[in-house]
């Protein structure tokens, strides 16, 4: 089926109808979100699963997505059905045992585990993906997987430590790497999240996470103070958390 485009309020009622019990409005709903199911698989795979297998656990998550979906939100569906999808596909891998974690990885995750401490110790802040990579001689992908075969599954909006008074959050350490397929279920949720923004918000959060400037070249670059930017995105990041919600 190809997909059609809808308004929001056509989505909403959609929606509304399904959980009715309208299985038509239902299966029109999930046939016409499977674009998103795809967009979503394309990061996982290469773990031990089939790609339509894969499509099949994002489509349980999709429709989750819809029985629970609360109409009075003011959010689009596809960034509540996102983590939905996501979080379907993960809790299978993990569940199903499909990931195995090897020894060499093993090995690798504690190696970077203990270099992370060292650099942090060096610099006086946690290393980036890309610092540690490259001080450990692999690629950042490598890196990612070793770290996430071993490690439990953390909110992108836990505290990782205080600086300066202000929470810097796990989110704060993603960097943008343009051309990776796994980053297009990231920018269908961050263009929508953007859009409901006002303007130096945006701004903010462009210059932080798509520039990776640090607060205090943003606040040189809009002529405000370090704490007035803090105070900004802590704002703009819980307004993210409670649409993600």
């Amino acid at each position: 089926m190809e997909r059609v485009e809808i308004s929001h309020e056509e989505t909403m009622n959609l929606i509304c109808s399904s959980q009715n019990g309208d299985v038509k409005a239902q299966n029109f709903l999930i046939e016409n979100n499977m674009g998103l199911v795809r967009s979503v698989v394309k990061r996982f795979l290469n773990r031990g699963c089939e790609y339509d297998d894969l499509v099949q656990i994002g489509s349980i998550g999709l429709l989750k997505a819809i029985k629970k979906f609360d109409t009075s939100f003011n959010v689009k569906f596809s960034t509540y059905a996102i983590p939905m999808i996501i979080g379907e596909i993960k809790r299978f891998l993990r569940d199903d045992g499909i990931i195995k974690v090897s020894r060499n990885l093993k090995e690798l995750a504690y190696k970077a585990n203990t270099m992370r401490e060292n650099m942090e110790k060096t610099y006086g802040r946690e290393p980036t993906i890309s610092e540690l990579a490259v001080a450990l001689d692999i690629t950042r992908e490598d890196l990612v997987l070793a770290l996430d075969s071993t490690n439990a599954t953390h909110s992108l909006y836990e505290t990782i430590h205080q600086d300066d008074g202000s929470p810097v959050l796990l989110i704060d350490k993603i960097k943008c790497n343009e051309g990776q397929d796994n980053m297009v279920v990231d920018k269908i949720a961050l263009r929508q999240m953007l859009q409901s923004l006002d303007a130096r918000e945006r701004q903010i959060i462009v210059l932080r996470y798509f520039k990776d400037k640090t607060q205090c070249q943003v606040a040189d670059s809009l002529g405000i103070s370090q704490v007035q930017v803090s105070r900004i995105e802590k704002r703009v990041l819980n307004k993210i958390k409670e649409e993600m919600l």
